[in-house]
């Protein structure tokens, strides 16, 4: 059966109350407005409520056995409205944060870290994955991605421009001739994440002509990939910040064009009301600019 809560909540008032002008006054709107809820959720469970007794109301037989289970849901949507109150004014729960393998590594921990020194009753779980995780459905809370979200129900903050080069160990460099131009570096073997041709097509617009050959191994996590090139196994595209800091690699070509890479913060429209999440979104947003 379906019935509308505030009708309800209309006779719950009402029989409490012990008339429709008390009740109305108690719920803020019209003694006229609360008769005609009265009477439209009789009229929806087709049964009699109250019975008017000299300038007052009684419940009748029925009116009564219905009031404790009125009672029941008006004490019940009291709760939900306090929790969420709560939820959203507390700084005590679990944020999930969504965040690329190399940015979970390398980028996050320094952030999480003063994150728990400054807000120890924030809990953090992060999900280190290249796929963009579904905010809408609730997979995270919070992504770091490299794309501005298109949903409408999302709520995406700029954070910096980054730039990504490419970087292989020096001895490995060595062995293909310490190449200076493209078409040197091209010779070369490259690390890759997939068996399509994205990577092909990127790297051609920027001068390397490179063909699945150029590929002989394919991993999709960054991690094992940039691995591999510090143990001399290939050429691996890095961002600056965690390339150049690496003693192991050095950029391939200093003078090639880098990849820009935008760093988005993305999260869902409760951060509107979520005091948790601003102050989890707001770090976040401080640290990658930092």
């Amino acid at each position: 059966m379906r019935f509308d809560w505030t009708r309800v909540r209309a006779f719950l008032v009402t029989a409490e109350e012990g008339s429709f002008s008390a009740a109305g006054r108690a719920l803020g709107m019209a003694q006229p407005t609360v008769g005609r809820q009265v009477a439209a959720l009789e009229e929806e469970l087709d049964v009699v409520l109250f019975e008017r007794v000299g300038h007052g109301l009684a419940l009748t037989q029925t009116g009564l056995s219905l009031l404790e289970h009125a009672r029941g849901m008006g004490e019940a949507a009291t709760r939900l409205s306090l929790i969420a109150a709560g939820q959203s004014v507390s700084l005590e729960g679990i944020v999930i944060i969504s965040a690329s393998q190399i940015d979970a590594m390398y980028t996050l921990p320094t952030i999480i870290a003063h994150l728990r020194t400054v807000h120890p009753g924030i809990e953090v779980e992060i999900v280190a994955t290249n796929d963009a995780s579904d905010l809408a459905r609730r997979e995270a809370d919070i992504a770091i991605r490299s794309f501005r979200p298109t949903q409408p129900d999302l709520l995406a903050r700029k954070v910096r421009e980054r730039f990504a080069r490419l970087y292989a160990t020096p001895d490995y460099l060595e062995a293909i001739g310490n190449p200076s131009t493209a078409d040197e570096l091209s010779r070369g073997q490259f690390l890759g994440f997939d068996r399509g041709d994205a990577l092909i097509k990127g790297l051609g617009a920027l001068g390397l002509s490179l063909t699945p050959a150029s590929f002989p191994i394919i991993t999709e996590n960054q991690l094992v990939q940039w691995e591999l090139a510090k143990r001399g196994a290939g050429i691996c595209i890095m961002v600056e910040e965690i390339g150049d800091a690496e003693p192991l690699v050095r950029r391939a070509l200093p003078d090639f064009p880098p990849f820009p890479m935008a760093t988005w913060l993305t999260t869902h429209r409760e951060l509107s009301t979520s005091r948790r999440l601003r102050v989890v979104f707001d770090l976040l947003l401080e640290g990658l600019q930092a």
